[in-house]
């Protein structure tokens, strides 16, 4: 029997109800079982769901969602819960006091096969609401996980289960989407294999990279972002979004998709100054960021007492990087290897050996690795910033470990681009023309710290028009001095190169004062989030919504 090709798997769903029954379809031809995530309802369509929107456009849990997820198929139920909580963690000698998944950082490994169904319920035992939002996942639109756009918050003390088809293989990770709680430790590594696999590999080795300042001498994610707008109180755009409709002074309040903690949740403080100053890097071609962390992790620990990998000389490692910070990017090598390049953001490419890699916020690479013998560091230096981020890979039986400012000379090394990569034949994009073409600015300046899309801060009720079964291409145009890290929700993009589409990604870094253009298939019908993953550029109005028109 003929294995069909990742292309194949990839267009399944779309091509399985086909354009007329996404338009014609009414009811499901069956029901799921309505869970803590489900109110039950025809179809499985959730009631009280979210707040209505423009007329004219797919709801998340309209007809045309339900079909396309009934066409992934249903295999396995693998269930998982998490449980978002105040903790007090230690990060490899440092204890601090922040908001957690299952009292972890990162949180627990959520792993999954293609063809099963994901059964995630969030337990939210946090002072404020919260969401859980499947990063990177091609998944049905309602279990997407943005507040007041796809459902209603999880609130303090309740629960809610995401469930939906796992359909493609690849590197994800969970976060919540809830305005600066990924800044803190409410983020996991999701990992769907591919029971046809076809990287040949003995061991498997996940890093999750990350910024760290909550809890430490006092910082909080809020206390930051008021420091970064004009008047460093709370006085601009997002604190009076946070303080309620209009009427007490405030401009008037549009629906935000972001809310702010209370301040007795967000714990506010005289922490010090976290703003960076002087940060430059020729990789990023200008500013690294606009955040002085303290800390940088890799899987949750300080470059003093890192994590250790161990495996024998020679293992072939797959290596799985994973950039979970909120506002750094790193580059990261592994010293006295070379790395080969197999996946970004989940999808294959033509392998490309490289000694370093560049990943911004929420990008994921796989890489395969030969392993020398002794013990190596894994170093992620951030972008523009001092310190670092080490784990260590080990085969033999010392109990060493790399100094904490180690620099291998591979950093300095050899850096192959995402748009360099070129997609495996089974996942490119077919050659065709676009249907639609949308142009998109990104907006704003650090001095106003005003960041937004075509100068329009966000209000959930935007709807960029697309409709089911059209090839989109979207040329983002930075006009700003700041890199950011753009990530469409729902759907895979080809970084559209000279003559041809290049590798599949879900978040691109569009440089300062350039342009990157995607392209990609309306294949996965509702409303999708397209933000910047600075999560300070969101929290201050750079998202908009890409909306499949009824």
């Amino acid at each position: 029997m003929q294995t069909p090709s990742r292309r194949t798997v990839l267009r399944a769903p779309f091509a399985a109800v086909g354009a007329g029954l996404l338009g014609a379809c009414s009811t499901s031809g069956s029901e799921p079982r309505p869970g803590p995530g489900l109110a039950g309802g025809r179809a499985g369509i959730r009631t009280e769901f979210v707040p209505p929107g423009p007329a004219g456009y797919v709801s998340p849990s309209g007809p045309e969602v339900i079909a396309v997820e009934e066409a992934r198929g249903s295999g396995p139920v693998r269930r998982f819960r998490l449980t978002a909580a105040e903790s007090r963690l230690d990060l490899g000698g440092r204890s601090v006091r922040t908001w957690a998944y299952d009292e972890a950082v990162p949180g627990p490994l959520v792993r999954a096969t293609v063809g099963d169904v994901l059964s995630l319920t969030l337990s939210n035992r946090l002072p404020d609401a919260t969401s859980l939002h499947s990063h990177g996942v091609r998944l049905r639109c309602d279990m997407d996980g943005v507040p007041d756009l796809t459902q209603k918050a999880v609130p303090a003390g309740a629960d809610f289960t995401y469930r939906f088809v796992v359909a493609h293989p690849g590197t994800y990770f969970l976060h919540s989407h809830q305005g600066l709680q990924p800044d803190r430790a409410l983020y996991a590594p999701l990992i769907v294999d591919d029971p046809d696999e076809p990287l040949a590999y003995d061991k498997e080795w996940i890093v999750v990279l990350d910024d760290w300042l909550d809890g430490v001498e006092g910082s909080t994610p809020e206390q930051v972002l008021d420091e970064l707008k004009p008047g460093a109180s709370g006085s601009g755009m997002m604190g009076s979004m946070a303080r309620g409709p209009a009427g007490n002074g405030a401009r008037p309040r549009r629906p935000a998709v972001h809310r702010r903690p209370s301040r007795s949740a967000a714990r506010e403080s005289a922490g010090p100054s976290r703003l960076l100053r002087d940060s430059h890097s020729s990789l990023l071609d200008g500013m690294g960021g606009s955040v002085d962390y303290p800390y940088y992790l890799a899987n949750g620990r300080l470059p003093d007492n890192p994590s250790v990998f161990r495996c024998r000389p020679g293992d072939r490692i797959r290596l799985r990087i994973i950039n979970a910070g909120s506002e750094t990017a790193f580059r990261v090598a592994l010293g006295d290897h070379k790395m080969t390049v197999t996946h970004t953001d989940g999808y294959p490419v033509e392998h490309q050996e490289t000694d370093a890699l560049l990943l911004g916020m929420a990008e994921r690479y796989d890489v395969l690795v030969t392993a020398q013998d002794g013990f190596f560091p894994l170093v992620a230096l951030p972008e523009g910033k001092e310190g670092r981020a080490i784990a260590v890979l080990r085969t033999d039986n010392g109990r060493g470990l790399p100094d904490p400012d180690v620099h291998p000379d591979e950093l300095d090394g050899k850096i192959v681009p995402a748009g360099r990569l070129v997609p495996d034949d089974d996942v490119a994009l077919d050659d065709c023309e676009p249907d639609r073409e949308l142009r998109i600015r990104l907006t704003g300046t650090m001095k106003e710290y005003n960041w937004a899309l075509d100068h329009r801060p966000y209000d959930v009720r935007q709807r960029h028009p697309v409709q089911a079964g059209e090839r989109v291409r979207i040329t983002l145009i930075n006009a700003t001095d700041m890199w950011h890290p753009v990530h469409m929700h729902g759907h895979t993009f080809a970084l559209a190169g000279v003559d041809s589409a290049g590798a599949l990604k879900d978040t691109t870094i569009v440089l300062p004062h350039r342009k990157q253009v995607i392209d990609f298939d309306c294949d996965n019908p509702g409303l999708w989030m397209l933000h910047c993953h600075n999560q300070y550029h969101a929290e201050a109005g750079m998202m908009t919504v890409i909306g499949y028109e009824d």
